[in-house]
């Protein structure tokens, strides 16, 4: 009986890391498909709408006046996207400045009409309403 319930304890702490690692993975990819959806309204021009679409932290951090001059100014001299392809992502419950939260990094190697080699930073966030949405986007 002993020998049994040792086997059980070792094989869920052998399993136990393997399912969070699987959770986490899941969250990435919804993260993911997050930004890559709202960076498409961002491609597009759609600046008003990027900000409608983004999670409750980036609207209060920014108004959406405030947010379309921002990309008109630092986006828009870019011109259209040629590629862009995510370098890593990260799944975090922790960010500097931010509330404690789930939260998805990517970083995209990406190069545009006038800018051949920058690097997007976008951060999905798991919204009030259950949604993943983008809480953060810088370039450089």
């Amino acid at each position: 009986m002993f020998r049994k319930m040792a086997c059980f304890i070792i094989l869920g702490l052998i399993l136990a890391p393997l399912a969070a690692r699987a959770e986490d993975s899941a969250k990435q990819k919804a993260g993911e498909t997050a930004a890559e959806r709202w960076l498409g309204i961002v491609d597009e021009g759609n600046y008003g709408e990027s900000w409608k679409e983004a999670a409750t932290l980036f609207r209060q951090a920014i108004t959406q006046e405030r947010w379309e001059q921002a990309l008109q100014g630092v986006r828009k001299p870019l011109g259209k996207l040629i590629s862009r392809q995510i370098t890593s992502r990260t799944y975090t419950t922790s960010l500097p400045g931010a509330p404690d939260g789930e939260y998805v990094v990517l970083k995209f190697e990406t190069s545009f009409e006038r800018k051949k080699s920058a690097v997007e930073t976008v951060t999905s966030t798991l919204d009030k309403d259950g949604q993943w949405r983008v809480a953060g986007y810088f370039i450089k």
